[in-house]
């Protein structure tokens, strides 16, 4: 294509800004400065990006017939024509001179420090946290006894803001996110269950419960994502107070359209992948999935400790009941119990132990409740971030790789079919129609594989976010521990008030020693 271009059939401001743009000792103007310099124009980012895809780049840099054929598309582009080679091959007067401003500031492209690649993404994990936090709680609205639907009220703190949202809101919020963000960790929803009559069923409620909490872990790890918390579509979802957020979200995207096409460098994605992309993708993956794996089994070990925290509170409750029922019998003694026997006053200290063991059932119901909320819902946590990224390896290998692929077989048979046109003489039309949708079809394969180079760029910068998030780790194991600490702590200092009770309950002359003596010196009542 740079044929088409050469010195002469250039004005001498194209040598000039060739000049401002590549310095004394340099030959060729880096692909840096060249974007900077695209980027400064007026032009649209669709453009920009048409510009940049018709370019020929080497090793990061551009030749001086590649910049000159660059200015022409430019000043051709801001004269409102569509940039493109063909243009440029039809162009018989001397090219325009694009609008650039003054030749110094040109100069000052140049200049600037190297940027960092935009492939790397830095960011901490406490950044990430900080970015806000999404609190969901679930607001029944009932229609006399009948549950009409469920509607959450949702308040971000970075927004310092409380909307309503239904599940429907949630569904449509993520489609969009999807075709907006195709090529990201976009985390699941939980699934949605039509809910018939009233709540009185406990597995309904927990039901209700559980999707509340994955609605909160989903809108969390979307407004803490680095470009999703940016996009109007989130920023829509947070703030939008009125009734129809669902068109305002449509709305939104529309705007806007999917990240290959609103995004700067989306067509020179290639440019910034490292050379071994495949074998780092391969590995990071596998590495993420025994993650994913071991800490499923974790999650399930954590949520069978809440559960046994639970029935361990119903267990201590039913046994001081019991407690409790025992020493409300006001049955006379017999007869035949002897006379210093003392059942009658053990019979209401009984009683009395009801309240200590009340309490323990109270405090051992906090402690599942604690493992609950901050071991098991971490973990849960972590692992729909970790889902979201198998999710993406699968969206990248069943849509984009699999789309091109295709596309590469129905452009092999048009091929066929014009050789075949070729030796088998055919209507005119027809041969004109069959070149017209081979050069439709050889587009098609270079979006293609341009949107395949671009998803590989995403899914990089996603593991990036991945290995950003592991730390995380150590917080749920320091919530673990915590919990832990704190309810045999609670649940010590109970047991520990119940000695001066069972002192006195079991007193000398009830013709044992006391049972708070050291085991040595217990009484055995093993039958040998």
């Amino acid at each position: 294509m740079e044929g088409d271009i050469n010195e002469g059939s250039v004005p001498p401001y194209y040598r000039e800004v060739y000049e401002a743009l590549c310095g004394k000792k340099d030959e060729r103007v880096q692909l840096e400065v060249f974007q900077r310099l695209l980027g400064s124009t007026d032009l649209p980012n669709s453009m920009q990006n048409q510009i940049a895809e018709h370019v020929e780049h080497k090793g990061g840099s551009l030749s001086k017939l590649s910049m000159y054929k660059a200015l022409a598309l430019i000043a051709l582009a801001q004269q409102g024509k569509q940039p493109s080679p063909k243009l440029l091959e039809n162009y018989i007067q001397e090219f325009p001179k694009p609008q650039l401003g003054e030749l110094k500031d040109l100069q000052a492209l140049r200049m600037q420090p190297a940027q960092e690649s935009p492939l790397v993404v830095r960011q901490t994990l406490a950044q990430l946290l900080e970015r806000d936090s999404v609190q969901v709680e679930l607001i029944p609205e009932k229609k006399g006894l009948f549950l009409k639907h469920v509607e959450y009220q949702i308040t971000s703190q970075r927004f310092k803001i409380s909307v309503y949202r239904r599940y429907s809101d949630f569904d449509v919020f993520h489609e969009l996110l999807l075709q907006r963000f195709a090529y990201r960790m976009v985390p699941a929803l939980p699934p949605k269950r039509m809910l018939k009559g009233v709540l009185t069923s406990t597995s309904e409620r927990e039901f209700i419960e559980g999707r509340r909490r994955a609605l909160r872990r989903f809108i969390n790890l979307v407004a803490r994502h680095p470009l999703f918390s940016a996009d109007e579509l989130a920023k829509t979802f947070l703030t939008f107070s009125g009734s129809d957020v669902q068109n305002k979200l449509r709305e939104a995207f529309r705007k806007a359209g999917d990240e290959f096409m609103t995004c700067k460098i989306a067509t020179q994605a290639k440019e910034y992948l490292p050379a071994d992309i495949q074998a780092q993708f391969a590995s990071s993956r596998e590495l993420i999935r025994n993650i994913l794996n071991s800490f499923q089994k974790l999650r399930d070990r954590a949520e069978n400790m809440a559960k046994r925290s639970k029935e361990n509170a119903t267990d201590l409750l039913m046994f001081g009941r019991e407690l409790s029922t025992v020493g409300s019998d006001t049955s006379p003694l017999p007869a035949l119990a002897s006379a210093d026997c003392t059942w009658g006053t053990l019979r209401q200290s009984l009683k009395g132990l009801s309240v200590e063991f009340a309490l323990l059932a109270d405090k051992a119901a906090e402690q599942g409740r604690r493992e609950e909320d901050d071991v098991v819902e971490k973990l849960n946590l972590f692992l729909d971030l970790l889902q979201s990224y198998k999710d993406l390896c699968e969206r990248h290998e069943k849509g984009v790789l699999h789309e091109h692929q295709r596309a590469l077989q129905k452009y092999s048979v048009m091929k066929r079919q014009m050789m075949s046109a070729t030796v088998q003489p055919k209507e005119q039309v027809s041969v004109e129609q069959l070149e017209s949708r081979i050069v439709q079809q050889e587009n098609a394969i270079l979006t293609m594989e341009l949107r395949n180079y671009f998803s590989l760029f995403c899914l990089h910068q996603e593991t990036q976010l991945i290995f950003t998030y592991l730390p995380i780790t150590s917080h749920i194991l320091g919530a673990f521990v915590n919990s832990q600490i704190q309810g045999h702590k609670e649940m010590g200092a109970v047991w520990n008030d119940l000695h001066p009770k069972l002192s006195c309950l079991f007193g000398a002359n009830n013709g044992l020693p006391s049972p708070l003596l050291s085991p040595q010196r217990a009484v055995s009542f093993s039958p040998h």
